[in-house]
């Protein structure tokens, strides 16, 4: 345990103690840790306001019975304690604990942040859901970003994570495509047009988009080509569609790689969407749903507060929650799950409420531990995006964008001679601009996207860490090849307020990586990046590292230095912006 995940678990069992006995548990979870405004009142904060009604008392005279019994039970072994208002003020014991934190973190290296508290939880976690109709957009790159950064964060607690994508490869959209190939295409293909595939097949939709307003009856044929495909009556159209739902799958596949997202399993909807009709059938059959005059079949859901859902359309094709009911049932007999969490957008909360409601009644008792991981929309500055008007930025062309404007600033900054491999650095660049800008904001909330802003080497950005752990491997290589004289390590010679603050900011990163952990939020790590950095900023500015006299002391901070760049580099991977050695 670090000392504050120590000092966290003292106070509960001290409130737990304290606490009269018609009031509920408490555990280490329901004692928060803050960061006090200013350095004079502490290095923690501990607010007591939620205790109050519990314990019949002012937060302020709980602070004071805590303080009391710390004093009495463990003196100054957690640091000096001061009641303060409704708040338990400490002094972290400087020495001891930096002292500590140079053994932990130089011992555990890229394991410093890591903890058990997801280790008996198997946690699918499916994400990214493409349609084989058009290429992976901004929106998909914020939804690839959360998944992936999820995963990694819950890696981090020792959970079993096991990630799956569901591929929208049926439905009326995708036989839209195929329907103006047929009309359109005359037989071209990707390679033909030298394109890469999923972007051929979007060319398709937004051509059956004009095809529409050109003929009343696009609507009908689409509905008929989808019966076909479902009958599977059809043996030209099953090839087509197996043709263009490969060129799609390519494509996807090449900026998956290219962006650092990786599945576990990918699940098709074509797979699983007749394992979802049966079990409507079957929950017919058991009262659970009903049909309607035309022969769809329904499911009332006044039980939570909303209307009348659909589930089976009347001519017996699926929508999407027949499929989503299937998948989830498939999910569970290949991987059997503690937990399973869907990171969607917002757009799609009352669809998971009914998915959720469904597999309860339906008698899944681990439909209890589904959840939506919901976000909200993201957008460019010219406006929101739309497919099938053409007007979406996809993520090729967004990535490409950013990184031409990554090596031009090299170019500018005259760092070609030096960045030994600039395409490379530019496209690292580029990804680490777009992961931090698109984590930097809580995930529920919408967040307009700036390409321009985001490749900024000042200010909170991805390029601005990147250049921070360019700097430190400089440091640290500098004093390398200069064959530096060396002294013995003493942390307790790092007494000034930057060091200090440093120190802190490194001791703290467990404690963020649980926060995250606990809220699926990456954007809790991001934020201390930014700290992080900006503590190591002043440091570097403030205090000699090789150019000190003192050897004990340019030793040490060389060492403080390389512990920092442990931490930034751990930081950086579980919010996937390349760390860069030389930038």
């Amino acid at each position: 345990m670090t000392d504050r995940e120590t000092i966290k678990q003292k106070i509960a069992e001290i409130l737990q103690d304290l606490k009269p006995e018609s009031a509920p548990e408490i555990s280490i979870n329901d004692v928060l840790l803050e960061t006090p405004p200013d350095s004079k009142l502490g290095d923690i904060g501990i607010p007591l306001f939620s205790f109050a009604k519990s314990f019949k008392l002012s937060p302020a005279k709980i602070a004071e019975m805590v303080a009391r019994r710390i004093e009495t039970a463990y003196g100054e072994s957690l640091g000096a304690v001061h009641a303060v208002g409704p708040y338990l003020n400490i002094f972290l014991p400087k020495q001891a604990l930096v002292t500590e934190l140079f053994k932990t973190v130089s011992e555990q290296g890229p394991d410093y942040g890591k903890n058990k508290t997801l280790c008996d939880r198997k946690i699918m976690l499916e994400f990214s859901s493409p349609n084989t109709n058009k290429p992976l957009h901004l929106g998909h790159l914020r939804n690839d970003a959360l998944g992936e950064s999820v995963s990694r964060i819950l890696k981090y607690g020792g959970a079993d994570v096991f990630k799956v994508n569901i591929v929208n490869n049926r439905g009326m959209h995708i036989c839209k495509s195929m329907l103006a190939y047929k009309k359109y295409a005359e037989g071209k293909t990707p390679e033909t047009e030298h394109k890469k595939g999923d972007h051929f097949v979007g060319d398709m939709y937004v051509a059956y988009h004009d095809y529409e307003t050109k003929h009343p009856e696009a609507a009908e044929e689409v509905q008929s080509m989808l019966r076909a495909w479902e009958e599977g009556s059809d043996a030209e159209l099953m090839e087509l569609w197996r043709t263009m739902n490969e060129w799609t799958m390519q494509g996807i596949a090449e900026t998956y790689k290219r962006t650092g997202i990786s599945f576990d399993k990918i699940y098709f909807e074509s797979d699983t969407y007749l394992l979802g009709k049966d079990e409507v059938l079957k929950g017919l059959q058991d009262g659970i749903f009903y049909k309607a005059e035309d022969g769809s079949i329904w499911i009332d859901l006044a039980e939570i507060g909303l209307d009348k859902k659909v589930v089976l359309r009347g001519d017996g094709t699926s929508i999407y929650i027949t499929q989503d009911i299937g998948t989830a049932i498939s999910r569970q007999k290949d991987w059997p799950f503690t937990n399973l969490i869907y990171v969607v957008a917002n757009e799609q909360d009352y669809h998971f409420k009914v998915l959720f409601y469904i597999l309860k009644k339906l008698g899944f008792s681990w439909a209890d531990n589904l959840y939506h991981l919901s976000y909200g929309m993201v957008n460019l500055p010219e406006g929101k995006m739309k497919s099938r008007e053409g007007t979406v930025v996809d993520a090729d062309t967004l990535l490409d964008s950013l990184k031409d404007g990554a090596l031009a600033q090299i170019k500018e900054k005259g760092r070609e001679d030096i960045v030994v491999q600039p395409e490379a650095t530019a496209e690292k660049i580029a990804l680490g601009a777009l992961h931090y800008f698109l984590l930097q904001v809580n995930p529920k909330k919408d967040m307009l996207f700036d390409p321009k802003e985001s490749l900024s080497f000042t200010g909170n950005t991805g390029p601005y860490i990147q250049y921070m752990g360019a700097r430190i491997c400089s440091i640290l290589r500098k004093a390398d090849e200069s064959q530096i004289e060396l002294g013995t390590c003493q942390p307790e010679l790092l007494t000034s307020e930057s060091e200090w603050a440093l120190i802190k900011a490194i001791e703290a990163f467990p404690a963020q990586v649980l926060r995250a952990q606990e809220n699926y939020d990456p954007s809790v790590l991001v934020a201390y990046l930014y700290e992080l950095a900006k503590n190591f900023s002043r440091f570097y500015k403030e205090c000699p590292i090789i150019s000190c006299d003192n050897v004990n002391m340019r030793t040490t901070r060389l060492e403080l230095v390389r512990l920092v760049r442990i931490v930034l580099q751990n930081a950086c991977d579980l919010v996937l912006v390349p760390f860069l050695e030389i930038m």
